[in-house]
């Protein structure tokens, strides 16, 4: 079973590329942010906790999201494999994704890290802000401080990785098919290793 996590900040490329990895390699997508923004339309309470936070550019609290991953994977015991986006954003939550996928004798494949500076990532929110109708990709304060609290959080989580020898990095500046073709070859390479 193929089990990508697909990783970088907000406006990194993450949805664009992970369509194209589900639509070739026949993934189940597991996103936290899709996830949370169902049950929010929803109007569920885990929904109405989740707005709150995301509305002030903070992260849902891990036992929440990792139950909805969990979820998923036992809805979908017989895919060809899932690539995760956006998740796992903390070493806990990588501890935590790695003792689930073990209960049903998986493990992570590889890692993408989608790598794109800061000015490039708030050029690109503000943009998407401007037909997505989410509040978060519209102010710029919001942007740097998700920015900042990804950074902060999650560049262990690519260490963690690293020390598995799981880590590779992809610039995420460019041509959608040029990254999409590295991507490829990385997971090309994981799947033989």
């Amino acid at each position: 079973m193929l089990n990508i996590v697909l990783f970088g900040p907000p406006g990194a490329g993450k949805g664009t590329q992970s369509q194209k990895l589900i639509e070739k390699y026949q993934l189940i997508h597991l996103s936290t942010g899709d996830l949370l923004r169902s049950e929010i339309a929803q109007g569920t309470q885990l929904g109405l906790q989740a707005k709150k936070l995301m509305d002030e550019g903070l992260l849902v609290p891990d036992e929440v999201v990792i139950g909805m991953i969990e979820s998923k994977i036992a809805d979908n015991r017989t895919a060809a494999g899932f690539i995760f986006d956006g998740f796992p954003r903390t070493v806990p939550q990588a501890e935590a994704l790695d003792q689930l996928l073990q209960k049903y004798d998986q493990g992570i494949s590889c890692m993408i890290a989608l790598q794109v500076d800061e000015e490039e990532l708030t050029k690109r929110l503000l943009l998407r802000g401007q037909t997505s109708g989410r509040p978060d990709d519209a102010d710029e304060t919001l942007i740097r401080k998700r920015v900042q609290e990804y950074n902060t959080k999650t560049t262990p989580v690519a260490d963690y990785y690293a020390q598995q020898g799981k880590f590779y990095a992809v610039d995420g500046i460019g041509e959608i098919e040029e990254i999409f073709s590295k991507s490829c070859e990385i997971i090309e390479a994981c799947q033989v290793a």
